[in-house]
């Protein structure tokens, strides 16, 4: 099991925040699922009964993408999970195939609206740490570029460095792959957004998970909170 913290910076700086922390072994390796793609139909179903007929400042007053809101304009930058369920709501996408792993979260993450990554436990090297960007951290995004950590922006750390940040997402190492059976969930909730929302969506993510891989093992599930 990950030994996972939270610096003092973290919580002096985003009081209120809280981020919740899911790590799961021995899931299955599957490339697909019938019973998950079922899943997905239902929530894009239920998501364009709930929204109907929603604008975009109709999405802004639901409180919890109205916290996010508010720490994204900090950074000139808009919450991307709103963008993918304007998306399925009001252009009537699908959710993507990425794979079982990811998927499970994506169905999660627009239902509740709470931002999470995933990554490969293999792939992270010593202790996790939960904090904030300093001047001089960099991260290389999944598409290879490289960029600069905007300062006090909540980050996951390994030994390698920063491995997540919210604005910037995930790094090109601890990504999922085909091969991940050891994964680790990061939910990262702003203040304003209720714990009990993060622990919904922490549960969203095990029931998904259950679906294709019933045996798989939840090491840990914990909120840390500011």
């Amino acid at each position: 099991m990950l030994s996972i913290s939270a610096t003092h910076a973290w919580r002096n700086t985003h009081p209120g925040a809280v981020i919740g922390v899911l790590e799961l072994s021995q899931v299955g390796l599957v490339q697909s699922s019938p019973q998950l793609d079922e899943k997905k139909r239902a929530t894009e179903t239920r998501l364009r009964e709930r929204y109907q007929g929603f604008s975009r400042q109709d999405f802004l007053a639901l409180p919890v993408i109205s916290a996010y809101n508010l720490y994204y304009k900090r950074f000139s930058k808009t919450y991307h999970v709103l963008q993918q369920v304007e998306s399925i709501v009001l252009k009537g996408k699908d959710l993507p195939n990425v794979s079982p792993l990811v998927d499970s979260n994506f169905i999660a993450e627009v239902d509740t609206l709470v931002l999470t990554a995933s990554h490969d436990v293999a792939k992270l090297q010593g202790a996790v740490v939960m904090d904030v960007g300093r001047a001089g951290d960099q991260i290389t995004q999944m598409n290879g570029t490289l960029k600069p950590i905007l300062v006090d922006d909540m980050v996951m750390r390994d030994a390698h460095g920063v491995c997540c940040t919210i604005i910037y997402g995930q790094d090109n190492l601890s990504f999922i792959s085909a091969e991940t059976s050891h994964v680790l969930y990061v939910s990262y909730a702003p203040a304003g957004v209720p714990a009990d929302q993060i622990d919904t969506h922490l549960q969203s993510i095990i029931e998904n998970i259950m679906l294709f891989s019933p045996a798989a093992f939840v090491d840990q599930r914990q909120l840390l909170v500011a």
